[in-house]
């Protein structure tokens, strides 16, 4: 963690500067934002956390609920997330609170006794070493919790407005285009996750707010996306689950450790929880009839929980206390847009969808959260970017390209899951079947199959061969390294913070002269992305933070002898940066396990840890080329 570069801090180093509107943030909703989130869950409460660190943007979080959720439905983390955790500077608060899963246990039919259950595998939980971040269990209320405290402390100051009602909006022109229409509410529990369902709440006066850019991060039911004429298609099971968060004494005894129970009597999934005494039990409620219109989900607790004993025979479950339950039928269903483009009087995209007002899926496979999540940060620093006339307002529209194909995916894969936990034992193809689905699928469920493909965003793969182990579109896969300036073993990527910034990660050639000749062109060349796209007030990183690999052990590098591109000055008091340099390690070379080529690679980073393209070291003008698609010239 970098700080005291603008003076001495005493105080904590998380609360960054105030800056822009950040500096005098209003209390009351004004009248003209920049950017207004409708819904302050995962998706919306992330997108806002991103466009915190543009200090010049407006941007509002508008909630119905008078104060911060208290109790989610979603708690799986995904490792994929935990890493968004670690650039927003909460992965290890949250992993200390947090219930990590590190293997999966698998019961099923005691072959002598078909009645009852034995354990009949156990597999770890990410076995092929996919991340060095651990597969975490935490309420979906925490999880907003520390990304508000982040965008209250980022420059902006950002903030959520409780108690207003998304009405309705119109389209038009101007510098405000989006006209929203708010009521206000007042009387809603922050209590739990139905605040939208209380009939009693007190419904006070509309207003109206002008937006250049909305975001409709509002459910499932999302008004927003009624308000662009979208709608949700896809299907339901006919196939009901309870579920319920349990303070319960047992003698099953896995009852902490994540366990995929298959029974003659039916199915559970079993998750434990945070805190050692809670636990989530996804209960098997079987087919449902014909014409049930929905009447399943008025299956009452008790009857879950006698489902529950049943399944787990021969062992028992004595439920203490149910903080929270819900009956539902699995359902997959896609939005046909993610945006209002195609309507919107000029063509371009002003109301923006994210989280489950585009997708919805099963809770089973723990990515409703998750997704969500990465769709805010997706439109979060692009819409920061357009704002701040960093890039062309086209970028935004990438949005929509890049994330309706992971959400297709990610339904796709659901779907298929959602079919094996619900089969009964005799339906399998053989014994194993679940277990081998787990396993082989690991990378998608932990949130790493996403791969955006050739776009103004994603180079071709033209040079992927000298970094072949970053591959293009998919995520920065961290390394330890060794920070040349202090001997500090680090994560390269764990450097990645959520401020907007690319990274640029040049690789060094083993003589390490094309690498002084590449940085030497960046800092003295015309047509250096540094040059055109960094405003002439601002620190030489401002925009692109680029970082030296070299190949040889941490003390043989002569950090003298190194480029001021990898030495420069931040702040205001123009202090050296000294976290620019960084060494192979010995046993864990970063060349050899990312086969990256001795002679030298530049791998660009977007500002949400997508890799961006690779590139050669030997041709600087092959960086400017590719950024110039994305950015606009600010010199």
């Amino acid at each position: 963690m970098q700080f005291h570069h603008h003076g001495y801090v005493s105080t904590d180093p998380r609360v960054l500067p105030a800056a822009g509107v950040g500096l005098d943030r209003p209390e009351e909703l004004p009248d003209e934002v920049d950017v207004l989130i409708v819904g302050s869950g995962p998706a919306g409460i992330v997108a806002a956390a991103q466009l915190a660190q543009f200090p010049n943007v407006v941007t509002r979080v508008v909630e119905r609920r008078d104060s911060r959720l208290v109790l989610g439905q979603a708690d799986g983390i995904q490792a994929r997330s935990v890493e968004t955790f670690q650039a927003f500077g909460f992965a290890r608060q949250i992993i200390d609170e947090a219930y990590q899963i590190t293997e999966t246990n698998f019961w099923t039919p005691d072959p002598e006794n078909p009645q009852h259950i034995v354990r009949s595998s156990a597999t770890d939980d990410d076995p092929a070493g996919i991340s060095e971040f651990p597969h975490l269990i935490v309420n979906q209320a925490r999880v907003i919790d520390y990304f508000a405290e982040y965008a209250r402390r980022a420059p902006a100051r950002g903030d959520v407005d409780y108690g207003y009602e998304f009405e309705g909006l119109e389209v038009g022109s101007g510098d405000y285009p989006v006209a929203v229409t708010l009521r206000e509410v007042t009387g809603q529990s922050g209590a739990g996750i139905n605040a939208e369902a209380a009939a009693d709440a007190a419904r006070g006066a509309t207003r109206v707010v002008h937006a250049k850019y909305v975001i409709g991060a509002d459910g499932a039911s999302s008004r927003v996306r009624r308000s662009i004429g979208g709608s949700l298609s896809g299907s339901t099971s006919m196939h009901a689950w309870g579920v319920m968060d349990v303070l319960a004494v047992t003698d099953f005894p896995d009852v902490r450790k994540k366990c995929i129970i298959h029974s003659e009597a039916g199915s559970i999934l079993h998750i434990p929880r945070e805190g050692n005494h809670l636990c989530r039990i996804y209960v098997d409620l079987g087919e449902v009839a014909e014409g049930d219109d929905r009447k399943v989900r008025d299956t009452p607790l008790e009857e879950i929980i006698a489902r529950a004993n049943a399944i787990l025979s021969p062992y028992t479950i004595d439920v203490r206390d149910v903080p929270w339950h819900s009956v539902y039928e699995v359902g997959h269903r896609l939005t046909d847009r993610f945006d209002d483009a195609e309507t919107s009087p000029d063509g371009t995209g002003r109301v923006f969808l994210m989280g489950d007002a585009c997708h919805t899926h099963s809770a089973k496979a723990g990515q409703g959260m998750n997704v969500s999540m990465q769709d805010g940060w997706n439109l979060g620093w692009k819409l920061g970017y357009v704002l701040e006339g960093r890039s062309p307002e086209s970028l935004l529209a990438t949005y929509s390209e890049e994330r309706r194909v992971t959400a297709k995916n990610l339904i796709d894969f659901d779907r298929e899951w959602s079919t094996l936990m619900a089969k009964k034992p005799e339906e399998f193809d053989s014994p194993s079947q679940l277990e081998e689905f787990y396993v082989q699928t690991a990378e998608f469920p932990a949130g790493f199959m996403t791969e955006y493909t050739d776009s103004m965003l994603t180079g071709t793969l033209e040079h992927q061969a000298l970094a072949a182990g970053f591959p293009i579109g998919k995520r920065f896969k961290s390394v330890m390294t060794t920070r040349v300036a202090d001997a500090v073993p680090v994560h390269l990527g764990h450097h990645h913070r959520a401020d907007g910034r690319y990274r640029v990660y040049v690789f060094a050639d083993r003589s390490g002269e094309q690498l002084a000749r590449w940085a030497d062109w960046l800092l003295e060349n015309p047509a250096s992305p540094i040059t055109r796209f960094t405003p002439a007030d601002a620190d030489l990183d401002a925009i692109f933070d680029v970082k030296a690999v070299l190949q040889q052990p941490h003390r043989e590098v002569r950090i003298e002898e190194q480029s001021k591109l990898f030495l420069p000055a931040s702040g205001p008091l123009g202090m050296t940066d000294y976290e620019k340099i960084y060494a192979a390690n010995a046993g864990e070379d970063i060349f050899e396990l990312r086969d990256v080529s001795r002679d030298g690679a530049v791998v660009v980073v977007r500002p949400d840890q997508y890799v961006a393209a690779v590139l050669p070291l030997d041709a600087p003008e092959a960086l400017a080329e590719f950024l110039s698609t994305a950015f606009l010239d600010r010199r």
